[in-house]
């Protein structure tokens, strides 16, 4: 099994499109979650809160310059994501047509690196680290 990360991006106008209908795209996006669920693919799911309260840490020059949301530049945005834990990039390619989305939006399927493909000495999610960090608990 591979994990594979469903990126959803999208533009001003697919995401007014999405906020329109928001209580529909809620319904058919908790559908699909439990989908995912029922058929054991589905590690993880959060979506972005909106990118005007985001900044940027611009790493340009010679000083990280922070810039305040939102990004006119941009064209399209990182919106949230599904991570999938499935056994090839097709069935995840299968799962992203499944995504309820709005015309307009996109889903970007990319494969989560493995441990074993990282720098020796650097393998393993920082996740598990700062959990316990944060919690006090080992």
């Amino acid at each position: 099994m591979s994990k594979y990360m469903l990126i959803m991006r999208g533009t001003d106008e697919s995401n007014a499109a999405l906020m329109a209908d928001i209580d529909e795209m809620m319904a058919a996006t908790r559908q699909f979650i439990e989908e995912m669920v029922k058929a054991g693919v589905l590690l993880a799911a959060e979506g972005l809160d909106d990118p005007g309260q985001g900044v940027v840490v611009d790493f340009s020059g010679e000083v990280p310059v922070v810039t305040d949301g939102p990004y006119g530049e941009t064209k399209e945005l990182f919106g949230g994501y599904f991570l999938l834990d499935v056994s090839s990039r097709q069935e995840a390619v299968e799962w992203a047509k499944r995504v309820p989305a709005v015309t307009g939006s996109k889903i970007e399927v990319r494969r989560v690196a493995g441990d074993d493909e990282m720098p020796q000495g650097t393998a393993g999610s920082v996740e598990e680290p700062a959990r316990h960090e944060s919690t006090g608990r080992i």
